[in-house]
């Protein structure tokens, strides 16, 4: 089924298309799981929430800019900024080059991917992975 999830297919076959709203909130879902882990990985909210809350936050929905924001601080401990994408129908190029567009200097382009009922997946440049190993 070249690049079409069974979903998808039903979708079309069945005419339905999601709301705008509802499509907002899948991708608000995303973003904001993707906050709670990283707070989680790296204690910024467990012991003083209202000192550290604000570190990682979720975008507003429709602004400019990546999808998670990032104090100073935060930034500091991770050096990505990121994407994310919560799609039936992927257009991981294009994601792609949004994710380089709002990628600050000095910083990794990390882009993260999922669909129903998936784990979420990442996607970053390889030399940025090789650091990793």
């Amino acid at each position: 089924m070249n690049g079409i999830s069974l979903d998808g297919l039903m979708d079309f076959l069945l005419g339905y298309r999601m709301k705008t709203s509802s499509c907002k909130a899948k991708g608000r879902n995303l973003q904001n799981f993707i906050v709670d882990e990283l707070r989680e990985s790296f204690n910024l909210d467990i012991n003083e929430p209202d000192r550290y809350s604000g570190e990682v936050q979720a975008q507003v929905m429709g602004a400019s800019g990546t999808d998670v924001k990032l104090s100073p601080v935060a930034k500091l401990l991770i050096p990505y900024d990121i994407e994310c994408k919560n799609q039936e129908n992927w257009s991981i190029p294009s994601w792609w080059k949004q994710t380089i567009a709002n990628t600050e200097k000095d910083r990794k382009p990390l882009l993260i991917i999922k669909k129903n009922r998936q784990e979420p997946l990442v996607v970053l440049k390889w030399s940025d992975f090789k650091e990793l190993l």
